[in-house]
């Protein structure tokens, strides 16, 4: 089959600079490589074809060759070879992956070369805590403490988790390295496979004699209380992450997070929506009537509203600034107050009597106001 124009395999013009080259190389190549696209030929060879391409395209010679002979101008032997090891690739363009292989990149490090980082200690656990809030700690932010059970470093060995807090030994199995390599050829050539060691768990390290405590965890549950601030405007579901304060982790490990969750607690009176705050006020008719001034609870203690005269059931009045501190934000939000009138259930006989005449009153028709063209006086008698 005929091979691609060098300068359409890497995606460039013919005027490409060579940074531009090497630059479009490196994307092909990350895109197509085996280890990221693994049992598809495919991607293989058109890793294989980018390679090539750019082999030709970055030497000044080869390329003003190619570019006078095509194709035919590249068969020489001395010139180009044609690699179908992929390490022998990137051995020889590591320097546009910074200086090095991008096979150790996906591999870990060629034989030989540099080690990957050993991971020190397994990495603890994140503990996740819910914690309840009334609407006047969330109005304004509190401090809360939290009692927790947790994983923490044995005090006997000091978190290692040999007895008496003594040395780990370099596993045998890895050679402390802490990680086990396997090498498989293909047609295209040989490739290493890094995987953790699992008789060390990827550490390199391994306990002799355990702490008789900890049974070489190098951990122990304790109790212990954290101090949790929680800000202003905090909603039911929202969390926020303390870093550090989950479960310790094995023989020096880096520790877990604590996962704070936020609860509300129904309030007796209130109702929350967003940043604001309801509050169903029941008040007698008269005062609704002819207006009034009353004591109305808020999440920081009492405060007076006042009831305009002429105020429907159902009315919204709204006291600024009563609210719930706004998450991150500055400000509140109000406490809006539903008005409903008081409808007595036991009436003496004189009250009935007032009532009564009341309602003779003009203004104290049940059909005025009903429409204002009157509908309902057709059906009077």
């Amino acid at each position: 089959m005929a091979k691609r124009d060098y300068y359409e395999t890497l995606g460039v013009e013919k005027t490409a600079t060579k940074d531009e080259i090497r630059k479009a190389y490196r994307k092909v190549a990350m895109k197509y490589h085996p280890d990221r696209n693994p049992d598809d030929k495919s991607a293989e060879e058109k890793f294989k074809e980018a390679s090539e391409a750019y082999e030709v395209l970055s030497d000044a010679d080869k390329r003003a060759r190619y570019d006078r002979f095509g194709h035919q101008g590249m068969r020489g032997g001395a010139d180009y070879h044609e690699a179908s090891d992929i390490h022998d690739i990137f051995s020889r363009f590591g320097d546009i992956f910074g200086g090095s292989s991008i096979f150790d990149d996906f591999f870990g490090g060629a034989a030989g070369g540099r080690r990957r980082r050993r991971q020190q200690g397994t990495p603890g656990s994140d503990i996740r805590v819910t914690l309840k809030l009334t609407l006047e700690e969330i109005a304004t932010g509190v401090t809360k403490k939290i009692k927790l059970k947790r994983l923490e470093a044995c005090d006997d060995c000091n978190g290692t988790g040999a007895e008496g807090g003594g040395a780990l030994k370099d596993c045998q199995v890895c050679g402390g390295t802490g990680e086990v390599r396997s090498v498989s050829r293909s047609v295209f050539g040989q490739f290493v496979n890094i995987q953790p060691c699992s008789n060390c768990g990827g550490e390199g390290k391994v306990v002799e004699e355990p702490c008789k405590t900890c049974k070489g965890d190098g951990r122990a549950e304790k109790e212990t209380i954290k101090a949790v601030d929680v800000p202003a405007g905090v909603a039911e579901g929202n969390y926020m992450t303390l870093q550090g304060e989950g479960n310790a982790g094995k023989r020096g490990g880096p520790n877990g997070d604590m996962i704070v969750v936020f609860r509300e607690i129904e309030h007796e009176f209130f109702v929350r929506e967003g940043d604001d705050v309801v509050y169903d006020l029941f008040v007698a008719f008269p005062d609704l009537a002819t207006g009034a001034s009353v004591e109305v609870p808020t999440l920081n203690g009492k405060a007076t509203l006042k009831v305009p005269s002429g105020s429907p059931s159902g009315k919204l009045l709204r006291m600024r600034d009563k609210g719930i501190k706004r998450l991150n934000r500055s400000g509140f939000g109000d406490l809006i107050v539903r008005l409903n009138v008081i409808v007595p259930q036991k009436l003496t006989k004189r009250e009935k009597e007032l009532l009564r005449e009341l309602k003779t009153q003009p203004n104290m028709s049940t059909t005025v106001g009903a429409t204002k063209d009157g509908f309902f006086s057709k059906f009077k008698s």
